[in-house]
């Protein structure tokens, strides 16, 4: 009998080119799909008879329903060390182990800083007038002595801070629990989360989506931003409630957003996002690079290989023995 393995949402078609999956024992089949699956029933009927899934980020949401009809299901992989769309409790209850992988900060970083320049800029109106045979359709703004707002200034926001001090900026940084000293640690000021929004020229948000984050930046704060200001979202879409930033950018209340992340995604086909002429939208691509994907996949296939020997490694859950 072989062991089967699924590899979920391999949209880009890599999975099985990152790394060496031959290393894996004779018995293991490995089976990767590209497509994306967002009805829950779909996913079960999918992944009955596989014992090992491989699941990237939080594309497709493991939560205990889900998880109850997976019964041959033995091990779960996420990418990254945290998964908030996997049921971690129920997972534990159900016998499953799951375990993550390595990762890497500075690409989501970097692309953050992609959406700033391509946000004031104007980089894709001006692609797209190129390649039409236009030349010089707008005038961009530039960031030297401008204001940047860094809302979480841990690990990828102080990445982002210091990156703003290489631009010439000002910075002032907000989180529940930043303290001054940290604040100055990057160069930031710490101010409240209200003066940050009204005085900031560029708004950039490095949050982990939780309960108290959930829904932070609403229609009350949007209307605190200047209209000049521009926000950047590359953390989770639920952080920002979504129609009142549709509203605020269609009414011109802020000059514009950079977005990385969203409510639904795949981003619907019919979404307002796609048609707003004031946005930068990328489709969740903060920790897409080849140097990534290489860890996430060897990782994975080194999980696989510890958990069939009896040793599981880098274990997020211990199931209850």
């Amino acid at each position: 009998m072989s062991i089967r393995v699924a590899v979920l949402d391999d949209y880009q078609d890599v999975a099985l080119k990152m790394t060496d999956w031959s290393m894996l024992p004779s018995d293991v089949q490995v089976q990767v799909f590209r497509d994306h699956l967002a009805d829950p029933q779909e996913v079960a009927q999918r992944l009955r008879g596989f014992e090992i899934v491989m699941a990237m980020r939080e594309r497709t949401p493991f939560p205990r329903r889900l998880l109850e009809e997976l019964p041959q299901l033995k091990l779960l992989i996420t990418t990254g060390m945290r998964n908030a769309s996997i049921d971690i409790d129920a997972a534990r209850d159900l016998g499953i182990t799951v375990c993550g992988t390595r990762g890497q900060g500075f690409p989501t970083a970097e692309l953050t800083w992609a959406l700033i320049l391509a946000l004031v800029r104007h980089v894709p109106q001006e692609d797209r007038a190129t390649r039409a045979g236009q030349w010089q359709v707008s005038v961009g703004e530039g960031l030297n002595g401008k204001v940047l707002g860094v809302i979480g200034l841990g690990n990828l926001g102080s990445q982002v801070a210091n990156i703003g001090k290489a631009f010439g900026m000002s910075l002032m940084a907000w989180s529940q629990n930043l303290t001054a000293e940290r604040a100055a640690q990057y160069g930031t000021t710490l101010v409240s989360k209200d003066e940050l929004l009204s005085q900031s020229d560029i708004v950039t948000i490095h949050l982990v989506l939780s309960a108290r984050t959930r829904g932070l930046i609403g229609a009350r704060e949007l209307g605190l931003m200047q209209r000049t200001a521009y926000l950047i979202n590359t953390s989770r879409g639920p952080i920002i409630e979504e129609q009142a930033l549709i509203q605020a950018l269609q009414q011109g209340t802020i000059a514009g957003a950079g977005l990385d992340v969203f409510d639904e995604e795949p981003l619907p086909l019919d979404h307002p996002f796609r048609r707003l002429e004031n946005t930068v939208i990328t489709p969740h691509l903060g920790y897409v690079t080849l140097e990534t994907y290489r860890i996430f996949f060897g990782d994975a296939v080194e999980d696989i290989r510890a958990f069939l020997s009896g040793t599981p490694t880098r274990v997020i859950n211990a199931p209850r023995g």
